[in-house]
């Protein structure tokens, strides 16, 4: 058995002194694929965040929404993934004059999105569904063994959601992906864990599970 990337052990969280999170007992091990899933509020970004903070020098993250820099260029916002491993010097020279190895990189990646010809753009001059794919490329950039994201495909069709997961299981260890789309975690993802009211409520592969069994839990709340 492959040992634990991420191990909680009784974690909660709080907003305000209002329970979030209770009791969650949740082991990731190196190589899985796991999607987390619930209603809206049942505390998927809250547990990301937790995760997150188990080991964030391991892992690369995609947060809910895409987090760019508005004003920058789609080229800058993706290498922003890996600001921490180079000088101060090099991050300000390539502010204003791009290195052609990073330019050449950063351009594959995008291109791994299918954006590699919106690299010049201000981000925010793009589509929700483009700033999304760069806020995934940043991360595919940064190059982390595991890969946490928290909604990356839900402004994208399923075609495009389905070939970008693709691109985050081909070069990232272990996936932890929060996802609103059955279909897509069910072809993507190896183990389906389902929060409800701030508690896990369904830990199982995903072969054993189909869409009637996951759709009892997108039911409004009673």
């Amino acid at each position: 058995m492959r040992p634990p990337a991420i191990a909680l052990a009784d974690a909660s969280a709080a907003y305000d002194g209002r329970p979030v999170l209770r009791g969650i007992d949740l082991t990731i091990r190196a190589g899985e694929r796991l999607a987390l899933m619930g209603r809206s509020g049942a505390g998927k970004s809250t547990l990301i965040g937790l995760i997150h903070a188990q080991a964030p020098e391991r892992i690369a993250l995609v947060p809910q929404g895409a987090a760019l820099v508005r004003q920058l260029s789609v080229f800058h916002n993706v290498y922003m993934g890996r600001l921490d491993r180079t000088s101060t010097i090099h991050n300000l020279r390539n502010l204003v004059w791009p290195a052609s190895a990073d330019w050449a990189e950063v351009a594959r990646v995008l291109a791994r999105v299918g954006l590699a010809e919106a690299i010049r753009a201000k981000a925010g001059a793009l589509s929700g569904g483009q700033q999304q794919r760069v806020s995934v490329a940043r991360a595919l950039y940064n190059g982390q063994p595991i890969l946490l994201a928290d909604e990356p495909v839900s402004a994208l069709d399923r075609a495009q959601g389905a070939a970008v997961l693709a691109e985050m299981a081909r070069t990232h260890e272990t996936l932890v992906l929060a996802l609103h789309d059955i279909a897509l975690a069910l072809a993507h993802t190896d183990r389906i864990v389902v929060l409800d009211m701030g508690r896990i409520v369904l830990d199982a592969p995903a072969r054993d599970l189909d869409a009637a069994a996951l759709a009892p839990f997108y039911e409004p709340a009673a």
